[in-house]
């Protein structure tokens, strides 16, 4: 029997170079906010991928929370830079109502943080990031911000953030945490109007925007916050606010929270006595109304000049209007507006040239070039730098951000290095690390790729599962490759379960291939098995439904699976014709927490790709090892209690905690003992999904986060 040493000494620290993987944005951010206080200075907000400041010397975005390790401070609800000091900058951070949160404040340009966690809970990944912004700093003393929350009302600091008071006398008090996953819109945006103060004295003119349920959904302050007014408005959710340089106030309003299920909206403008008018689009109306504008923003060179963008305008496309005469006439650009993705080809995945966007809720001029334009959606950022009455041309500005979920990855044997699936984006065949990838996985496109696998000795042949959008029709949930992923043909199943579920079509069920591809194994409620490339099934004999088979990646005899219901090994030798249990001397006598057992989860059991028989086996937070197809396994994690793991090259990787430590981990030894490879300013929000070595490549690990897109890691030589 194999046995591996447990771990005697302190954890060791290997330096590593790390990289993201580019594909060039790809997620949701929910609004882009410049600077007021300095020329080329923005911040972009994200809601599970951190925050985001433009370098204009570099050229490029910066990420600001590669360093924070509190999951739930990825998810960015509010961001508010100070308008006189370019080097402050604060943040509102929570995912959602059931995780921490925080205000976070800097002083340089967010390289550094200071954090004061809120009683306050935040919602940066909940229905209604789009809306704001809720955090706000007054022009004129800098020292004073507002915040409207969800759950709670409105709040207060007059020691720039560092500690926090409610606001007793705001009429809307908030509904409270929800008790279920819903989530309240509460006090959507908060607009401090500058003309009302001076340098010695703080503004006294307040706008603040509600979002939840109720006859009012704007209020006006003209005492600094102390006292409150209802202000008319149509009977709709005030979802963005801005104020301008003379003291207007431009509010786009929504039916919804956002960012989908948004019926209809409108478009008014507020004088400072609280006088409104409806100043909606009219050609927007005459198109049906449809969706609403959750992107308001105006030029501060150029007064009576302000931009809205529409979102959840399906039938006729969303779209951005430009008024120059305070709202009396828009124009709209979308019609004659271009887009390059070249340096971004990705935004092609859905197999249709690149549109205007989705979900589209973040919107700003510049304002010290008013023919600086950006908006954000669902997976970009475009900026323009001129609207003519031609054309306007739209770039994805975007160099710098990743944000993306990562499902799941394979490095193969040959090939490309690395194959990836993605939540919402599909996936990608990476040829080359730093260029955004062309899309390839379609013939059948999923929106999210829920597994991949490659034949170890025909690295060519890869296939992948998936799951798409409910509301798209489909063929089939899986794809075979014969070309290392560049082109695809469907994996159709005979139909089984409820007909009207369709259950082979619902993504649910892995898809493995043997080490020569000439066997695929589906672990659908009925284990199905393949020997032609798909065209015909048959049962597998032995194996639990929805249980999913791992090939030998050198011998295509060889199939693996846990049977996790009866704690047991199960091994086929007959290329998945039928398994039978192993004694698998040495494992726990429960192996019911063997790994994630979701779709979207990274497998327990590994096969190593250069050894025959050589197997891994993650049970509870513990690796296991067997080098005899599973007859027995020795303990191989020493002390490191493990969350996920993968296989390099002559070397183990993982994600875990030791000694206190979590971060990620290598070994050299089989799991002997561990060296600590990421670091203090590399934890992305300890936000993993999946992680791998590469078997080609010595040291190379990649790793799939939460938000933060995907990374390649390398070792630094030491001299």
């Amino acid at each position: 029997m194999l046995t591996v040493p447990a771990s005697a000494r302190p954890p060791e620290i290997a330096p590593y170079r790390w990289t993201n993987v580019k594909v060039g944005a790809g997620g949701y951010a929910p609004n882009i906010v410049f600077s007021p206080a300095e020329r080329g200075l923005a911040y972009l907000r994200t809601d599970m991928g951190g925050a985001y400041r433009w370098d204009d010397r570099e050229q490029r975005w910066l990420p600001l929370q590669d360093g924070n390790a509190v999951p739930s401070y990825m998810g960015i609800e509010s961001i508010a830079p100070d308008p006189r000091s370019p080097d402050i900058v604060y943040m509102a951070a929570g995912m959602n109502a059931g995780q921490p949160a925080a205000i976070l404040r800097s002083g340089d340009r967010g390289r550094s943080w200071r954090v004061t966690p809120v009683p306050f809970a935040m919602g940066g990944n909940e229905d209604g990031r789009g809306l704001g912004e809720r955090l706000a700093v007054d022009p004129n003393q800098t020292r004073r911000l507002f915040f409207g929350s969800r759950h709670d009302g409105l709040w207060r600091s007059e020691d720039a953030g560092a500690t926090w008071g409610k606001v007793a006398s705001f009429p809307v008090a908030g509904l409270g945490r929800p008790a279920s996953r819903k989530t309240h819109g509460g006090v959507s945006f908060v607009a401090i109007d500058e003309t009302s103060g001076s340098e010695s004295r703080p503004s006294r003119r307040i706008w603040a925007g509600v979002a939840d349920p109720g006859e009012v959904h704007l209020y006006r302050s003209d005492d600094s916050g102390q006292t409150w007014v209802a202000v008319t408005g149509p009977p709709m959710l005030a979802a963005k606010g801005v104020v301008d340089e003379r003291g207007v106030l431009w509010v786009g309003y929504a039916s919804g929270l956002g960012p989908s299920g948004i019926a209809t909206g409108a478009v008014w403008r507020y004088e400072a006595d609280g006088r409104g008018r409806d100043v909606t689009p009219t050609a927007w109306r005459e198109t049906g109304a449809e969706g609403a504008f959750l992107g308001v923003s105006v030029s501060r060179m150029t007064p009576g000049t302000v931009a809205v963008t529409t979102v959840d305008r399906y039938r006729h496309g969303d779209s951005l209007w430009i008024s120059r005469d305070d709202g009396r006439s828009w124009d709209d650009v979308g019609p004659r507006s271009r887009r390059n993705v070249s340096e971004t080809p990705f935004l092609l995945h859905e197999g249709k040239g690149a549109d205007f966007g989705h979900w589209i809720s973040g919107l700003a001029i510049d304002p010290f070039d008013p023919a600086h334009i950006a908006y954000t959606t669902g997976a970009t950022v475009y900026a323009t730098h001129g609207v003519s009455s031609t054309s306007v041309n739209w770039t994805p500005w975007t160099k710098g951000i990743e944000q993306t979920a990562v499902i799941t990855l394979a490095s193969p044997t040959g090939g490309a290095p690395l194959i990836s699936g993605f939540g919402d984006l599909a996936g990608f065949v990476h040829d080359d690390l730093d260029r955004s990838p062309q899309p390839t996985f379609i013939n059948p496109y999923m929106s999210n790729t829920n597994n991949v696998d490659y034949a170890g000795l025909n690295p060519n042949v890869i296939v992948r599962s998936g799951s798409l959008y409910l509301d798209r029709p489909r063929e089939a949930s899986m794809g075979r490759s014969e070309d290392g992923g560049r082109t695809w043909t469907m994996v159709k199943l005979p139909p089984m379960g409820d007909p009207a579920k369709r259950e082979d079509l619902n993504g649910d069920w892995p898809i493995t291939v043997s080490a020569d591809g000439a066997t695929m194994v589906v672990a659908t409620p009925v284990p199905q098995v393949s020997r032609d490339r798909g065209h015909s099934w048959s049962v597998v004999r032995g194996l639990q439904g929805r249980t999913r088979a791992v090939a030998d990646k050198r011998d295509p005899r060889l199939f693996y699976a846990v049977d996790v219901e009866r704690s047991r090994v199960l091994v086929s030798r007959d290329a998945a014709a039928s398994f039978s249990p192993v004694t698998a001397r040495g494992l726990p006598a429960g192996l019911s927490r063997a790994g994630r057992q979701d779709r979207e989860a990274q497998s327990a059991l590994v096969a190593d790709p250069a050894r025959t028989g050589s197997l891994w086996l993650q049970a509870g937070e513990r690796l296991f090892l067997s080098t005899d197809a599973g007859q027995s396994f020795a303990p191989a994690s020493g002390n490191l209690r493990v969350e996920l793991y993968g296989l390099g090259k002559n070397g183990l990787f993982a994600v875990g905690t030791l000694d206190g430590i979590h971060g990620v981990w290598r070994s050299v030894d089989r799991g002997g003992s561990w060296s600590r490879i990421d670091d203090d300013a590399h934890r992305w929000g300890a936000r993993y999904r999946v992680i791998s070595g590469d078997p080609r490549r010595e040291g190379r690990v990649y790793i799939g986060t939460d938000g933060r897109g995907l990374f390649y890691g390398d070792p630094v030589e030491v001299r």
